[in-house]
C-alpha cells in the first residue's frame, strides 16, 4: 500500500512537471527519458519479493511526504560555510551538488586549455548535445529496475565531465553531494563521465547532510571509458540515520580501459550501492573494492555485477564489513562470463565480522560462466574476531579492549590502504579509526574536524593481563 503510494505520488510529480523535466533538451534525450517514465509505470518499485531485494525493505522510506526541488537554489549559497570537509594538503576540483542541482563558484561549466570540461549536466543537455546523444542512457538499462528508471525519467541536473583524449587530470575532481532542506527531500542526481582513448582521471565524491529531515537519494553515475583510458573512483558515505541512499554506477569499458572504484560506508540509515562494470574491449580491467561499517539499526547492501563481454580481461572484487548491535550487511556479487570471453581473470571476495548475536549478514557470491578457458573464483566468510589471534594479543600484555580494536583496525585497513592518494588515504584511515572507537557519527556532528591535521589514535593499552 506504501509503496503504490509513493508511486502514484511520483507519476503525479512527473504529469505535472513533464515540461520542465523535457523541455529544452534534445529529441535523443526526451525520448530516452520518456521510455524510462514509461518503464518505471509497469515496473514494481522494490520490495523483498524480488530477488535482488530479499533482504532490504525500503517500505518504512517510502512513508513520508516528499518535496522534490525543480530549481536551483535562489541567490547565492556561501559553499564555504555550509561545507568545510575539503581534504588538507590535496588540491583538487571541487564541485557541489545542491539538492540535486550543480552548485557553481563560478561557471555552470568549466573548459580548461587541455579541453577537460567539468559542469552542469543539465548544460551540457544543450551545449554538448553530440556527446550527450553518444553516452546518456546508453550504459542504463531501465527496462528491469524501478529506481534506474525513474533516475533517467526525473534526471534534470548532477555533474557532467569530458576528458579527451591522451589527457591526464593530475588534479582529482572532488564532488560534494549536499543534502540541505527543511522538508522531507527527494532527489535523483545523474552524473556522466567519459574519459578519452589514453586518458586518466580520478574521482573523490563525497555525500554530506546538512540537517536531518528524511531524505530519499537516488543517485546514478554513467561512467565510459575508451580504449587505454583509466579512472580511479573514491566514494565516501557517511550519512545521518534519517536518510535512504541508493546510488548506482554503471560503467563501460572498451579495449586494455581500467576501471578501480573504493567505496567506504561510516553511517547511513538505509544505504543500497548498485555497481554494474561491462568489460566490453579485450584486456579491460576493473577492481572494485568496497569497507562498511555498521551499527545500531543501519542498513547496507551492496549489489555488484561484473560482465565479461571480452577476452583477457580481469576484475577483481573485495568487500569487507564490521557489523554491529542490530545493524544488518547485504552482499550480492554476480560475475558473468561470456562464451567469448576467454582468458577471463575474475576474483570476488566478502568478509564479514559480527560482532553481536543480533548483527545480521546475508552474502550471495556467484559466478556465471559460459568461456572453458578462464581463472575464476569467489568466496564469502561470515564470522567473528578470531579467537586466537585475541589469545595472542592479550597474552602480550594488551586489554581485551584494545585487541579487539587492533584486529577490526588490521580487517579494515586491508581496503583503506589500496586509497592511492596518500592525504585521502590518511584522512580515511583517520575517520576509520575514530569510528571503530564509536566516536564519529555523521560530519556535522562528529568530534572530526577536517582541518584539523592530527591524526587519530587506537590508544591501545598494554597494562598486564591478570
Amino acid at each position: 500500500m506504501i509503496i503504490n503510494m509513493f508511486k502514484d505520488f511520483i507519476i503525479n510529480e512527473y504529469q505535472k512537471n513533464k515540461a520542465l523535466l523535457e523541455g529544452g533538451l534534445p529529441g535523443s534525450v526526451r525520448n530516452i527519458k520518456e521510455m524510462a517514465y514509461n518503464n518505471f509505470v509497469a515496473l514494481d518499485m522494490p520490495h523483498t519479493k524480488l530477488e535482488n531485494w530479499r533482504f532490504t525493505d525500503i517500505g518504512k522510506w517510502l512513508e513520508h511526504d516528499y518535496t522534490h526541488y525543480w530549481a536551483p537554489p535562489a541567490g547565492q549559497i556561501d559553499i564555504e560555510k555550509l561545507f568545510q570537509c575539503e581534504l588538507p594538503e590535496m588540491d583538487t576540483y571541487t564541485v557541489i551538488q545542491y539538492n540535486g542541482w550543480f552548485l557553481s563558484r563560478a561557471s555552470d561549466m568549466t573548459v580548461l586549455e587541455n579541453g577537460l570540461i567539468i559542469g552542469s549536466l543539465h548544460k551540457a543537455f544543450t551545449a554538448y548535445p553530440d556527446i550527450i546523444g553518444k553516452h546518456f542512457g546508453n550504459y542504463t538499462d531501465t527496462t528491469k529496475n524501478a529506481l534506474q528508471a525513474l533516475n533517467t525519467a526525473f534526471a534534470l541536473d548532477g555533474i557532467f565531465v569530458y576528458v579527451p583524449d591522451k589527457v591526464i587530470v593530475e588534479k582529482p575532481i572532488q564532488i560534494i553531494n549536499i543534502i540541505n532542506s527543511d522538508k522531507n527531500t527527494v532527489v535523483h542526481p545523474r552524473n556522466l563521465f567519459i574519459a578519452g582513448k589514453n586518458s586518466q582521471l580520478t574521482i573523490v565524491h563525497c555525500d554530506h547532510s546538512v540537517n536531518h529531515k528524511n531524505s530519499f537519494i537516488n543517485s546514478l553515475s554513467e561512467v565510459f571509458l575508451d580504449d587505454n583510458a583509466r579512472i580511479d573512483h573514491y566514494k565516501m558515505q557517511n550519512k545521518d540515520a534519517d536518510s535512504a541512499l541508493f546510488t548506482t554506477i554503471n560503467a563501460q569499458l572498451e579495449k586494455e580501459a581500467r576501471f578501480s572504484t573504493n567505496t567506504l560506508i561510516l553511517n547511513g540509515g538505509l544505504i543500497r550501492n548498485n555497481i554494474s562494470v561491462k568489460l566490453n574491449g579485450k584486456g579491460a580491467e576493473a577492481d572494485l573494492k568496497g569497507l562498511y561499517l555498521v551499527d545500531r539499526k543501519q542498513h547496507v547492501d551492496n549489489q555488484v555485477f561484473v560482465h565479461h563481454a571480452a577476452p583477457e580481461c580481469s576484475s577483481n572484487q573485495l568487500y569487507k564489513g564490521i557489523i554491529d548491535d542490530d545493524a544488518r550487511a547485504v552482499f550480492n556479487g554476480r560475475i558473468l562470463v561470456a562464451k567469448d570471453a576467454q582468458k577471463t581473470a575474475a576474483y570476488q571476495a566478502n568478509n564479514n565480522i559480527m560482532l553481536t548475536d543480533t548483527a545480521q549478514v546475508n552474502s550471495q557470491p556467484q559466478l556465471e560462466i559460459y568461456a572453458d578457458d578462464v581463472r575464476c573464483s569467489h568466496g564469502s566468510t561470515v564470522g567473528q574476531l578470531d579467537p586466537e589471534a585475541m589469545f595472542y594479543l592479550r597474552s602480550r600484555g594488551i586489554c581485551e579492549h584494545s585487541a579487539r580494536m587492533l584486529l577490526m583496525y588490521a580487517f579494515a585497513s586491508e581496503v583503506v590502504d589500496k586509497i592511492g592518494i596518500e592525504a585521502l588515504r590518511t584522512r580515511m584511515d583517520n575517520m576509520v579509526s575514530k569510528r571503530l572507537k564509536g566516536e564519529l557519527s555523521i560530519c556535522d556532528q562528529c568530534m572530526l574536524h577536517c582541518t584539523d591535521k592530527a591524526p587519530a589514535f587506537l590508544n591501545m593499552d598494554f597494562k598486564p593481563v591478570i
